[in-house]
């Protein structure tokens, strides 16, 4: 076929190569060329419905994971809010209490640890208890948790 797009007309197939050309790319004419482009067609649709399906999960499997970050690093009212696109208003509160706490050692725990375990492990017990803190939290508007070493900037 790719000799039809030759420059030179004599290099070019007549219509009697390309009738046979065709009938054997047919199969010997089992079908008619529009028959075979009509399956070809559905074949092409087919993909693309699967190919669709695909990135529709690949892209909502995205959007959980995004939203799960979005839990973790804001309160839950504010995430619900960016996500319906609203804009986000402060909030004014009678009485908050602000809470700082030193683990010692932790610079040096946490520079022979893995991110994911510096993360952890204050929650694990690894740094200390914080049993008793997370109990006494329970049932009250909590957010945020900050993990510096010494000498870092506040």
């Amino acid at each position: 076929m790719e000799r039809c797009w030759a420059q030179e007309p004599a290099e070019r197939p007549d219509f009697g190569q390309i009738k046979i050309f065709i009938r054997r790319f047919n199969k010997e004419g089992s079908t008619s060329i529009l028959d075979n482009l009509l399956s070809r067609m559905e074949q092409y649709a087919n993909n693309l419905e699967k190919l669709v399906e695909e990135r529709t999960q690949a892209y909502l499997e995205e959007k959980r994971k995004a939203e799960a970050l979005l839990y973790q690093i804001l309160p839950h009212s504010v995430a619900e809010q960016l996500k319906r696109g609203e804009t986000v208003r402060a909030e004014a509160f009678d009485s908050v209490t602000i809470y700082f706490s030193d683990i010692v050692g932790f610079t040096a725990l946490s520079a022979e640890s893995t991110p994911m375990q510096v993360g952890t492990q204050p929650r694990d017990g690894a740094l200390g208890d914080h049993q008793e803190v997370d109990r006494r939290l329970r049932g009250h508007v909590a957010e945020g948790q900050a993990l510096r070493g010494e000498g870092a900037a506040p």
